[in-house]
């Protein structure tokens, strides 16, 4: 059940918020078209980039309808399902399913969390057979969630408890384990990779797909740094890297990736609205110091060759 056609970049959408607080699914065949044009692969919705945990499951439902109903047919729609809850997760399982979605996804509860890693196995399981005949990632973000078992070993179990099973989204920096997971039954498991800062030695290790947050707004930069790399010009690669890493530095000190990656993708001209609480908005120095840092930077041209 591995996803064959996604090959390259796939963008973690931002979910977009009116100026009340409330979802604006309008906005989604805007943001659907913008990743289209940059060549984006597909669209991972709801996670942690799309801000899966401030949301009910109902407007969960209803964004992930509204990118069914709008996506190009060349954007492959990934939706996140994962939650505290078992039942709500299952309940978004059932969901993506009926509204025709490419594959689910789901980051392991961590409140409470998973005491081991069959316990992890078993949670994945009972969520992945709510939707049988589409294919599951296990999403990976021991940043998030605390829970930080080797992927090898996930994998090793999972692989004869999970049928639908297609392989995981993996957003950490341990290159070692990424580099087992990947290598463990390659043909019939995929294993993405969701560190944009590093995309390159992911790459070196035989990646063929990333997931992340700023290629929503600066997929032209990673697309050169794949396409040096697949032609060997290392120097190439390393120097889009390079800016790339630049950037997320920016990103970081001026109010933190998800904040100021709203006010990026407002800046590219498409307006997704604020962060939701608890997470806090840029305010107003803040926008205007991440907006000359990035015009410092170049970020604007390089976005746009």
């Amino acid at each position: 059940m591995i996803l064959n056609k996604i090959s390259g970049l796939v963008a973690a959408p931002f979910t977009p918020f009116k100026t009340n607080g409330k979802i604006n699914p309008a906005r989604i065949p805007l943001l659907a078209r913008h990743l289209q044009q940059n060549k984006v692969a597909g669209a991972f919705i709801c996670g942690t980039t799309g801000e899966g945990s401030s949301m009910t499951t109902l407007e969960r439902c209803t964004i992930a309808e509204a990118w069914a109903d709008c996506k190009p047919r060349t954007l492959a729609l990934i939706v996140h399902v994962g939650h505290n809850s078992l039942s709500e997760s299952i309940q978004l399982a059932r969901h993506a399913a009926s509204i025709g979605a490419d594959a689910f996804a789901m980051l392991s509860p961590c409140a409470p969390r998973p005491v081991s890693i069959n316990v992890l196995v078993e949670s994945c399981a009972l969520v992945a057979k709510a939707a049988p005949n589409m294919p599951f990632y296990y999403y990976h973000m021991p940043a998030v969630t605390g829970v930080n078992f080797a992927m090898i070993d996930f994998l090793k179990i999972a692989s004869s408890r999970i049928s639908n099973l297609a392989g995981i989204k993996f957003t950490h920096e341990n290159l070692m384990d990424f580099t087992e997971a990947l290598n463990f039954l390659p043909k019939r498991y995929d294993v993405f990779f969701g560190r944009d800062e590093i995309l390159l030695a992911a790459l070196s290790l035989g990646a063929t797909t990333a997931v992340g947050s700023t290629y929503n707004y600066a997929a032209p930069i990673y697309q050169r740094l794949i396409k040096a790399f697949r032609a060997g010009d290392l120097t190439t690669a390393r120097e889009e890297q390079s800016f790339a890493v630049q950037m997320i530095k920016i990103l970081l000190s001026n109010g933190g990736g998800l904040e100021a990656g709203k006010e990026i993708i407002r800046l590219s001209g498409l307006d997704c609205g604020e962060v939701r609480l608890p997470m806090r908005p840029l305010d107003a120095s803040a926008k205007i110091r991440l907006k000359t840092n990035l015009e410092k930077l170049g970020f604007f041209e390089a976005i746009q060759r």
